[in-house]
């Protein structure tokens, strides 16, 4: 049975023909390949597209090294283009000398309609746009949302939230059954391919203080925090060289590599940022719990760090909002965990594992009271309950009803 992204798959389809260089970014593993060579390959041959058309190359394959010659690749392409408008998908383009160029050629030969992806931290780096000088169309792909698992497992939809929570979405587990074999794989993916290939890539000498760092982000997940904090608990933990601006830039290939994305704080009311600390969440919550060696599941930050992702997932941007108050308990900062834009969209979010009783909702809801704007406001709960609405306004709602409904926000 495929794994369906139609999500996905809709955005490739938009993007088909429009001149630009269609760029498969996202963490390693999370279905790229899969996405551009079986979904959407089959997504063009339905639509009339002859076999010979969709010109796919896996750069990693020892079989086309001497493609990795950007001269050879370009000849190659050449010689394969007939009449007719010809897909060319590039899998693994880094691995090409000067391959921005390369591929800027083969987007300028005649009817072809560029794809290409990638997987290490200078192809993922986040002006990987720039290099291609404004023809570059980005596609951000993410590990399966719950959605898309749900939509593959079936089942009871809260027996497949409790699994969700445990491994996560990478897609290879969908073929692995046991708890063992799913914990092997991602403790794999985490040594073996992201932690590899960020050290190597950018010739690390201390291969040892990232390993630590990146435990560190994953334990502090939906936390506020920041490299001067980091660094001060690794070299309580004997990390001597672990100074702020050897933690910032490490963290900061982290990001590149798209293992963990920061969401800075906003002030609502200020309409302005705080350069510091931030939260920093997972690509995916079970190699988060999987790096933990799952002994650390914490059922608040694990939910928060799922329904980030979601809203990541559906186009938004993410902030923390902060909302300065001066009242007779003094001068606080009240804190709501997500502001969510896209476009002239915003909506506030919390999450909050249980609201057992008034007062536990009335701490949740207390930011929003204190906002002045008329955007819509929302409480995401673990709590079973059908949705409903208060006097002010403020939607609550079930977090796999919110997961598993793509107009959830606008119930």
């Amino acid at each position: 049975m495929p794994i369906k992204r139609d999500l996905l798959l809709k955005k490739l389809i938009a993007r088909r023909g429009n001149s630009s260089i269609k760029i498969i970014t996202g963490v390693r593993r999370c279905g790229k390949s899969y996405l551009l060579s079986t979904l959407y390959r089959e997504y063009l041959i339905s639509e009339g597209v002859p076999e010979d058309h969709i010109i796919a190359i896996d750069l990693e394959l020892r079989s086309n090294k001497l493609l990795r010659d950007p001269d050879v690749l370009i000849n190659h392409i050449k010689g394969l283009i007939g009449n007719g408008t010809y897909y060319i998908f590039l899998d693994e383009i880094q691995l090409v000398e000067d391959f921005e160029e390369a591929v800027m050629d083969i987007n300028a030969l005649d009817d072809t309609d560029v794809y290409i992806t990638g997987s290490n931290s200078r192809f993922l780096s986040t002006d990987i746009i720039t290099e291609f000088r404004g023809r570059g169309d980005e596609i951000r792909v993410h590990p399966l949302s719950f959605s898309e698992f749900y939509l593959f497992n079936g089942g009871d939809r809260y027996d497949a939230w409790t699994e969700y929570c445990m491994y996560g979405g990478m897609p290879a587990l969908t073929v692995r059954k046991s708890h063992e074999e799913k914990m092997e794989y991602l403790q794999r993916l985490i040594k073996e391919v992201y932690l590899r290939d960020v050290i190597d890539r950018n010739n690390l000498r201390d291969p040892d203080l990232m390993g630590r760092i990146i435990l560190s982000m994953f334990s502090s997940v939906g936390s506020l925090t920041n490299p001067n904090k980091t660094a001060n608990a690794l070299k309580t933990a004997g990390f001597k060289d672990a100074d702020n601006e050897t933690v910032s830039k490490y963290m900061s290939m982290l990001e590149d590599a798209f293992i963990f994305e920061k969401s800075d704080r906003y002030d609502v009311r200020g309409k302005s940022y705080f350069s510091t600390p931030s939260k920093y969440y997972s690509a995916d919550v079970g190699l988060r719990n999987a790096g933990l060696n799952f002994k650390q599941f914490e059922l608040t930050h694990i939910s928060e760090n799922i329904i980030y992702n979601e809203l990541r997932i559906r186009g938004f941007s993410v902030d923390v909002g902060i909302v300065p108050v001066r009242d007779k308990e003094g001068y606080r900062q009240l804190e709501i965990d997500f502001v969510a834009n896209k476009g002239n969209k915003r909506y506030y979010i919390q999450s909050a594992l249980s609201c057992p009783d008034d007062e536990k909702r009335n701490q949740e809801i207390r930011p929003f009271l204190k906002v002045d704007d008329s955007f819509k406001k929302i409480v995401v709960t673990g709590d079973r309950c059908l949705p409903w609405t208060d006097e002010n306004g403020i939607l609550t709602i079930n977090i796999v009803d919110f997961l598993l409904d793509q107009n959830s926000l606008d119930i």
